[in-house]
Protein backbone atom coordinates (compact mmCIF):
# COMPACT_ATOMS: atom_id res chain seq x y z
CA UNK A 1 0.00 0.00 0.00
CA UNK A 2 1.12 3.12 -0.74
CA UNK A 3 1.70 6.93 0.67
CA UNK A 4 1.84 9.55 -1.98
CA UNK A 5 4.58 12.25 -0.99
CA UNK A 6 5.24 15.06 -3.51
CA UNK A 7 8.40 16.89 -3.16
CA UNK A 8 7.83 20.89 -2.92
CA UNK A 9 3.90 19.97 -3.19
CA UNK A 10 3.64 17.61 -0.13
CA UNK A 11 0.32 17.19 1.68
CA UNK A 12 0.50 14.60 4.54
CA UNK A 13 -2.46 13.17 6.44
CA UNK A 14 -0.25 11.41 9.50
CA UNK A 15 -1.53 8.29 11.13
CA UNK A 16 -1.96 8.92 14.88
CA UNK A 17 -0.05 6.13 15.64
CA UNK A 18 2.37 7.43 13.26
CA UNK A 19 2.53 11.29 15.20
CA UNK A 20 3.99 9.93 18.42
CA UNK A 21 7.01 8.62 16.10
CA UNK A 22 10.54 6.84 17.25
CA UNK A 23 13.49 8.90 17.47
CA UNK A 24 14.53 9.24 13.78
CA UNK A 25 17.94 7.80 14.41
CA UNK A 26 16.57 4.85 16.08
CA UNK A 27 14.28 4.45 13.12
CA UNK A 28 17.15 5.03 10.63
CA UNK A 29 19.80 2.94 12.09
CA UNK A 30 20.14 0.29 9.32
CA UNK A 31 20.85 3.30 7.05
CA UNK A 32 23.15 4.94 8.85
CA UNK A 33 25.38 1.39 9.67
CA UNK A 34 25.38 1.18 5.82
CA UNK A 35 27.17 4.83 5.87
CA UNK A 36 29.43 4.15 8.19
CA UNK A 37 30.20 1.03 6.70
CA UNK A 38 30.89 2.58 3.47
CA UNK A 39 32.40 5.40 5.57
CA UNK A 40 35.32 2.66 6.89
CA UNK A 41 36.03 0.52 3.83
CA UNK A 42 36.62 4.25 1.51
CA UNK A 43 38.24 5.89 3.97
CA UNK A 44 41.53 4.10 2.40
CA UNK A 45 40.77 4.83 -0.49
CA UNK A 46 39.60 8.27 0.38
CA UNK A 47 42.88 9.49 1.97
CA UNK A 48 44.83 8.49 -1.55
CA UNK A 49 42.92 11.05 -2.91
CA UNK A 50 44.23 14.22 -3.96
CA UNK A 51 41.75 17.58 -3.34
CA UNK A 52 39.39 17.29 -5.62
CA UNK A 53 38.37 20.76 -7.39
CA UNK A 54 34.47 20.42 -7.92
CA UNK A 55 32.38 23.27 -9.98
CA UNK A 56 28.43 23.14 -10.49
CA UNK A 57 25.87 24.36 -12.63
CA UNK A 58 22.17 24.93 -11.75
CA UNK A 59 23.65 24.30 -8.79
CA UNK A 60 20.35 24.32 -6.25
CA UNK A 61 21.17 23.57 -2.64
CA UNK A 62 24.23 21.59 -3.12
CA UNK A 63 23.31 17.82 -3.39
CA UNK A 64 26.91 16.75 -4.73
CA UNK A 65 28.81 19.33 -2.51
CA UNK A 66 26.12 17.28 0.76
CA UNK A 67 27.10 13.88 -0.75
CA UNK A 68 31.39 14.85 -1.15
CA UNK A 69 31.17 16.59 2.46
CA UNK A 70 29.00 13.62 4.13
CA UNK A 71 31.65 10.94 2.33
CA UNK A 72 34.52 12.92 3.77
CA UNK A 73 36.08 13.36 0.67
CA UNK A 74 38.71 16.57 0.40
CA UNK A 75 37.12 18.60 -1.84
CA UNK A 76 37.35 22.63 -2.43
CA UNK A 77 34.44 24.57 -4.67
CA UNK A 78 36.11 26.29 -7.27
CA UNK A 79 32.39 27.87 -8.06
CA UNK A 80 28.68 27.51 -7.98
CA UNK A 81 25.84 29.02 -10.47
CA UNK A 82 21.99 29.36 -10.04
CA UNK A 83 20.03 32.43 -11.10
CA UNK A 84 17.19 31.44 -7.98
CA UNK A 85 14.93 30.86 -10.87
CA UNK A 86 14.72 34.75 -11.44
CA UNK A 87 13.51 35.82 -15.18
CA UNK A 88 15.76 38.82 -16.61
CA UNK A 89 13.49 41.75 -18.64
CA UNK A 90 16.56 42.27 -20.48
CA UNK A 91 17.75 40.18 -23.18
CA UNK A 92 20.45 38.41 -23.75
CA UNK A 93 21.70 40.18 -26.88
CA UNK A 94 21.59 43.50 -24.80
CA UNK A 95 23.33 42.09 -22.07
CA UNK A 96 26.59 40.87 -23.84
CA UNK A 97 26.49 44.27 -26.02
CA UNK A 98 27.14 46.05 -22.91
CA UNK A 99 29.87 43.41 -21.64
CA UNK A 100 31.82 44.20 -25.12
CA UNK A 101 34.17 46.22 -22.97
CA UNK A 102 34.07 44.30 -19.93
CA UNK A 103 36.76 41.58 -20.08
CA UNK A 104 37.90 40.22 -16.61
CA UNK A 105 35.71 37.93 -14.70
CA UNK A 106 35.35 40.60 -11.96
CA UNK A 107 34.08 43.29 -13.53
CA UNK A 108 31.07 40.90 -16.07
CA UNK A 109 29.96 38.71 -12.48
CA UNK A 110 29.84 42.36 -11.03
CA UNK A 111 27.51 43.73 -13.79
CA UNK A 112 25.40 40.55 -13.97
CA UNK A 113 25.21 40.79 -10.09
CA UNK A 114 24.00 44.26 -11.00
CA UNK A 115 21.62 43.64 -13.48
CA UNK A 116 19.60 40.52 -11.24
CA UNK A 117 19.80 42.99 -8.17
CA UNK A 118 17.49 45.20 -10.52
CA UNK A 119 14.80 42.86 -10.93
CA UNK A 120 13.97 43.43 -7.04
CA UNK A 121 14.29 39.79 -6.70
CA UNK A 122 16.31 37.88 -3.61
CA UNK A 123 18.44 34.91 -4.62
CA UNK A 124 17.22 32.49 -2.40
CA UNK A 125 19.17 29.27 -3.74
CA UNK A 126 22.32 31.40 -3.01
CA UNK A 127 21.40 32.24 0.25
CA UNK A 128 20.65 28.46 1.04
CA UNK A 129 23.69 27.02 -0.78
CA UNK A 130 26.17 29.93 0.89
CA UNK A 131 24.76 29.07 4.34
CA UNK A 132 25.59 25.17 4.40
CA UNK A 133 28.97 25.29 2.10
CA UNK A 134 32.68 27.32 2.06
CA UNK A 135 32.72 29.33 -1.29
CA UNK A 136 33.96 32.76 -1.96
CA UNK A 137 31.03 34.58 -2.34
CA UNK A 138 32.44 36.39 -5.59
CA UNK A 139 32.55 32.47 -6.81
CA UNK A 140 29.13 32.06 -7.14
CA UNK A 141 27.28 33.02 -10.49
CA UNK A 142 24.16 34.38 -11.38
CA UNK A 143 23.92 33.07 -15.20
CA UNK A 144 25.17 30.31 -16.44
CA UNK A 145 25.02 32.10 -20.09
CA UNK A 146 27.93 34.31 -18.83
CA UNK A 147 30.26 31.90 -17.07
CA UNK A 148 33.65 32.08 -18.94
CA UNK A 149 35.03 28.37 -18.87
CA UNK A 150 38.51 29.23 -20.24
CA UNK A 151 38.96 30.74 -17.02
CA UNK A 152 39.19 27.24 -15.08
CA UNK A 153 40.47 24.92 -18.01
CA UNK A 154 41.97 21.97 -16.91
CA UNK A 155 41.78 23.39 -12.69
CA UNK A 156 38.33 21.24 -12.14
CA UNK A 157 38.47 18.04 -11.99
CA UNK A 158 34.55 17.45 -11.00
CA UNK A 159 31.53 19.23 -13.05
CA UNK A 160 28.14 18.60 -12.28
CA UNK A 161 25.01 20.14 -13.36
CA UNK A 162 21.11 19.44 -14.49
CA UNK A 163 19.70 22.21 -16.61
CA UNK A 164 15.70 23.58 -15.70
CA UNK A 165 13.79 19.83 -16.72
CA UNK A 166 10.62 21.01 -17.10
CA UNK A 167 10.99 21.27 -20.81
CA UNK A 168 11.98 17.95 -20.94
CA UNK A 169 9.18 16.41 -18.18
CA UNK A 170 6.24 14.46 -18.36
CA UNK A 171 4.54 16.93 -16.18
CA UNK A 172 5.47 19.86 -18.37
CA UNK A 173 5.38 21.23 -21.71
CA UNK A 174 7.84 18.98 -23.56
CA UNK A 175 9.35 21.29 -25.53
CA UNK A 176 12.66 20.42 -25.41
CA UNK A 177 15.92 22.48 -26.49
CA UNK A 178 12.88 24.84 -28.57
CA UNK A 179 11.91 25.62 -24.71
CA UNK A 180 14.61 28.53 -23.23
CA UNK A 181 15.40 26.52 -20.42
CA UNK A 182 15.98 23.28 -22.71
CA UNK A 183 18.70 25.62 -24.41
CA UNK A 184 20.96 26.24 -21.07
CA UNK A 185 21.90 22.69 -21.93
CA UNK A 186 24.07 23.73 -24.54
CA UNK A 187 26.11 25.95 -22.05
CA UNK A 188 26.10 22.76 -19.41
CA UNK A 189 27.59 21.52 -22.89
CA UNK A 190 29.67 24.60 -23.32
CA UNK A 191 31.10 24.78 -20.18
CA UNK A 192 32.30 21.14 -20.24
CA UNK A 193 34.39 21.97 -23.80
CA UNK A 194 36.02 24.89 -22.39
CA UNK A 195 36.94 23.40 -18.37
CA UNK A 196 38.34 20.21 -19.36
CA UNK A 197 37.06 18.24 -16.15
CA UNK A 198 38.70 15.06 -15.50
CA UNK A 199 34.51 13.88 -14.65
CA UNK A 200 31.20 15.57 -15.62
CA UNK A 201 28.14 14.50 -14.19
CA UNK A 202 24.86 15.57 -16.09
CA UNK A 203 20.98 15.02 -14.75
CA UNK A 204 17.68 15.45 -16.36
CA UNK A 205 14.40 13.62 -16.20
CA UNK A 206 14.28 10.40 -18.16
CA UNK A 207 11.68 12.29 -20.66
CA UNK A 208 14.81 13.60 -22.08
CA UNK A 209 15.41 9.86 -23.88
CA UNK A 210 12.22 10.07 -25.86
CA UNK A 211 11.39 13.10 -26.50
CA UNK A 212 10.47 14.22 -29.98
CA UNK A 213 10.32 10.14 -30.64
CA UNK A 214 14.07 10.15 -29.08
CA UNK A 215 15.62 12.94 -31.61
CA UNK A 216 16.32 15.47 -28.76
CA UNK A 217 18.48 12.51 -27.21
CA UNK A 218 19.99 11.65 -30.31
CA UNK A 219 21.09 15.63 -31.41
CA UNK A 220 22.22 15.75 -27.15
CA UNK A 221 24.44 12.39 -27.44
CA UNK A 222 26.13 13.64 -30.62
CA UNK A 223 27.34 16.91 -28.52
CA UNK A 224 28.62 14.82 -25.99
CA UNK A 225 30.84 12.35 -28.45
CA UNK A 226 32.01 15.73 -29.84
CA UNK A 227 33.53 16.72 -26.14
CA UNK A 228 35.63 13.84 -26.53
CA UNK A 229 34.12 12.10 -23.45
CA UNK A 230 33.94 8.58 -22.49
CA UNK A 231 30.38 8.74 -21.57
CA UNK A 232 27.72 6.78 -20.41
CA UNK A 233 23.80 6.70 -19.40
CA UNK A 234 21.15 5.39 -16.90
CA UNK A 235 17.46 6.37 -15.27
CA UNK A 236 18.43 5.73 -11.44
CA UNK A 237 15.75 5.79 -8.91
CA UNK A 238 15.91 7.41 -5.11
CA UNK A 239 14.35 4.07 -3.76
CA UNK A 240 16.74 2.05 -4.84
CA UNK A 241 19.77 3.69 -3.28
CA UNK A 242 18.40 4.11 0.49
CA UNK A 243 15.39 6.99 0.21
CA UNK A 244 12.22 5.77 -0.36
CA UNK A 245 10.62 8.35 -2.59
CA UNK A 246 10.11 6.78 -6.12
CA UNK A 247 12.25 9.02 -8.06
CA UNK A 248 13.58 7.98 -11.27
CA UNK A 249 16.22 10.48 -12.84
CA UNK A 250 18.64 10.15 -15.62
CA UNK A 251 22.55 10.55 -14.82
CA UNK A 252 25.20 10.94 -17.55
CA UNK A 253 28.98 10.57 -16.54
CA UNK A 254 31.67 11.33 -18.57
CA UNK A 255 34.99 10.81 -18.37
CA UNK A 256 37.83 12.65 -20.31
CA UNK A 257 39.00 10.35 -23.17
CA UNK A 258 42.66 11.19 -22.28
CA UNK A 259 42.76 9.74 -18.67
CA UNK A 260 41.49 6.17 -20.67
CA UNK A 261 39.05 5.16 -18.15
CA UNK A 262 36.71 2.69 -19.51
CA UNK A 263 35.55 0.89 -16.24
CA UNK A 264 33.14 2.75 -14.85
CA UNK A 265 29.99 1.31 -13.82
CA UNK A 266 26.60 2.49 -12.69
CA UNK A 267 26.21 1.25 -8.79
CA UNK A 268 24.26 -1.27 -8.60
CA UNK A 269 20.79 -0.98 -6.63
CA UNK A 270 20.47 -1.77 -2.74
CA UNK A 271 17.52 -2.87 -0.62
CA UNK A 272 15.75 0.12 0.65
CA UNK A 273 15.47 -0.70 4.40
CA UNK A 274 13.42 2.32 5.36
CA UNK A 275 9.54 3.54 5.09
CA UNK A 276 8.54 7.39 4.68
CA UNK A 277 7.28 7.10 8.38
CA UNK A 278 11.02 6.89 9.13
CA UNK A 279 11.48 10.24 7.99
CA UNK A 280 8.59 12.20 10.06
CA UNK A 281 9.66 14.52 12.64
CA UNK A 282 8.36 14.00 16.19
CA UNK A 283 6.82 17.62 17.24
CA UNK A 284 5.21 18.64 14.24
CA UNK A 285 3.92 22.55 14.33
CA UNK A 286 0.52 23.46 14.28
CA UNK A 287 1.15 25.38 11.14
CA UNK A 288 1.78 22.73 9.23
CA UNK A 289 -1.74 21.15 9.39
CA UNK A 290 -4.79 21.45 7.34
CA UNK A 291 -7.92 22.74 7.60
CA UNK A 292 -11.21 21.98 6.91
CA UNK A 293 -10.73 23.34 3.03
CA UNK A 294 -7.41 21.22 2.29
CA UNK A 295 -8.52 18.11 4.35
CA UNK A 296 -12.08 18.25 2.06
CA UNK A 297 -9.79 18.17 -1.51
CA UNK A 298 -6.95 16.09 -0.69
CA UNK A 299 -9.36 13.30 0.56
CA UNK A 300 -11.30 13.76 -2.82
CA UNK A 301 -11.58 10.82 -4.67
CA UNK A 302 -10.59 12.10 -7.88
CA UNK A 303 -7.79 13.81 -5.91
CA UNK A 304 -6.54 10.29 -4.19
CA UNK A 305 -6.67 8.63 -7.37
CA UNK A 306 -4.42 10.86 -9.43
CA UNK A 307 -1.84 12.00 -6.57
CA UNK A 308 -1.74 9.92 -3.92
CA UNK A 309 -1.68 6.37 -3.02
CA UNK A 310 -2.65 5.32 0.56
CA UNK A 311 -0.17 4.22 3.32
CA UNK A 312 2.29 3.48 0.87
CA UNK A 313 6.69 2.90 2.48
CA UNK A 314 7.58 4.41 -0.84
CA UNK A 315 6.60 8.02 -1.59
CA UNK A 316 5.80 9.65 -5.36
CA UNK A 317 7.18 12.59 -6.95
CA UNK A 318 5.44 15.84 -7.42
CA UNK A 319 3.99 16.59 -10.78
CA UNK A 320 5.27 20.06 -11.72
CA UNK A 321 1.80 21.68 -12.57
CA UNK A 322 0.19 20.23 -9.44
CA UNK A 323 -2.69 22.00 -8.08
CA UNK A 324 -1.97 23.95 -4.96
CA UNK A 325 1.30 24.22 -4.13
CA UNK A 326 1.72 21.70 -1.33
CA UNK A 327 4.52 20.02 -0.59
CA UNK A 328 3.92 16.64 0.30
CA UNK A 329 1.05 13.39 0.74
CA UNK A 330 -1.31 11.54 2.29
CA UNK A 331 -0.12 8.79 5.33
CA UNK A 332 -3.52 7.51 6.72
CA UNK A 333 -5.85 4.39 6.49
CA UNK A 334 -8.44 3.39 4.63
CA UNK A 335 -11.15 2.03 5.59
CA UNK A 336 -12.31 -1.21 3.54
CA UNK A 337 -16.00 -1.56 2.90
CA UNK A 338 -17.95 -4.73 3.09
CA UNK A 339 -20.54 -5.35 -0.23
CA UNK A 340 -23.21 -4.62 1.83
CA UNK A 341 -21.65 -1.70 3.41
CA UNK A 342 -23.00 2.03 2.53
CA UNK A 343 -20.41 4.88 2.14
CA UNK A 344 -21.09 7.72 4.97
CA UNK A 345 -20.99 10.85 3.75
CA UNK A 346 -20.99 12.75 7.07
CA UNK A 347 -17.14 13.04 6.52
CA UNK A 348 -17.26 13.22 2.63
CA UNK A 349 -18.51 10.86 0.09
CA UNK A 350 -15.99 8.43 -1.15
CA UNK A 351 -13.78 5.27 -0.77
CA UNK A 352 -11.82 6.78 1.84
CA UNK A 353 -13.68 7.95 4.80
CA UNK A 354 -13.51 7.31 8.07
CA UNK A 355 -10.11 8.47 7.87
CA UNK A 356 -8.07 7.61 11.33
CA UNK A 357 -5.17 10.11 11.58
CA UNK A 358 -4.76 14.33 10.99
CA UNK A 359 -4.18 16.08 7.82
CA UNK A 360 -0.84 18.19 7.46
CA UNK A 361 1.90 18.98 5.10
CA UNK A 362 5.24 17.39 5.50
CA UNK A 363 7.60 19.91 7.19
CA UNK A 364 10.59 21.98 5.11
CA UNK A 365 12.65 19.75 7.02
CA UNK A 366 11.06 16.30 5.81
CA UNK A 367 11.19 17.44 2.30
CA UNK A 368 14.72 17.70 2.99
CA UNK A 369 15.61 14.28 4.46
CA UNK A 370 13.50 12.70 1.71
CA UNK A 371 16.03 13.88 -0.48
CA UNK A 372 18.76 12.66 1.46
CA UNK A 373 19.97 15.92 3.44
CA UNK A 374 21.06 15.58 7.15
CA UNK A 375 19.37 17.80 9.98
CA UNK A 376 22.84 19.87 9.36
CA UNK A 377 21.47 21.19 6.63
CA UNK A 378 20.57 24.86 7.50
CA UNK A 379 17.17 26.17 6.87
CA UNK A 380 17.57 29.86 6.32
CA UNK A 381 14.74 30.97 4.38
CA UNK A 382 10.98 30.30 4.08
CA UNK A 383 9.27 27.38 3.74
CA UNK A 384 8.31 28.34 0.50
CA UNK A 385 11.39 28.46 -1.12
CA UNK A 386 12.80 25.72 1.36
CA UNK A 387 9.93 23.30 0.04
CA UNK A 388 11.10 24.08 -4.05
CA UNK A 389 14.42 23.81 -3.24
CA UNK A 390 14.35 20.54 -1.99
CA UNK A 391 12.07 19.67 -4.92
CA UNK A 392 14.80 20.84 -7.73
CA UNK A 393 17.56 18.65 -5.99
CA UNK A 394 19.19 15.64 -6.45
CA UNK A 395 18.71 13.28 -4.07
CA UNK A 396 22.01 12.69 -2.70
CA UNK A 397 21.87 9.05 -1.78
CA UNK A 398 22.27 8.45 -5.77
CA UNK A 399 25.44 10.87 -5.94
CA UNK A 400 27.19 9.41 -3.34
CA UNK A 401 26.63 5.88 -4.67
CA UNK A 402 27.52 7.35 -8.06
CA UNK A 403 30.88 9.25 -6.69
CA UNK A 404 31.85 5.99 -5.17
CA UNK A 405 31.47 4.06 -8.48
CA UNK A 406 33.86 7.13 -9.62
CA UNK A 407 36.60 7.10 -6.99
CA UNK A 408 36.62 3.35 -7.96
CA UNK A 409 38.43 3.99 -11.03
CA UNK A 410 40.70 5.70 -9.22
CA UNK A 411 40.14 9.18 -11.51
CA UNK A 412 41.08 11.35 -8.74
CA UNK A 413 44.25 9.53 -7.84
CA UNK A 414 47.14 11.81 -7.14
CA UNK A 415 49.35 9.67 -9.89
CA UNK A 416 46.91 10.13 -12.72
Amino acid sequence: MIVSIKIFSISTIIPRSVCINCNIIYLLLPEIIRMWYIYHINFERNRNIIMINVATVFSGIGAIECALKRMNIPHKIIFACDNGERELNISYEEISRQLQNRNNEYDIQTFINKIYDQTGKRNYVQESYQANYNIDPNKFFQDIRFVDGTNYRNKIDLFVGGSPCQSFSISGKRAGLDDARGTLFYDFARLVKEIQPKVFIYENVPGMLNHDKGNTFKHISEIFDDLNYNWRFQILNSKDYGIPQNRKRLFIVGFRNDLDLDIFQFPTPIKLNCTVKHFLEDNVDHKYFHGEKGFKWITKDESLKKRVSINSDICRTQAANQQFNWCGEMVFKPIELEPWAYEDDRVYVGKFNNIEGVARKLTPRECLRLMGYDDNFKIVVPDKQIYRQAGNSIVVNVLEHILQSIIATNVFKGDL
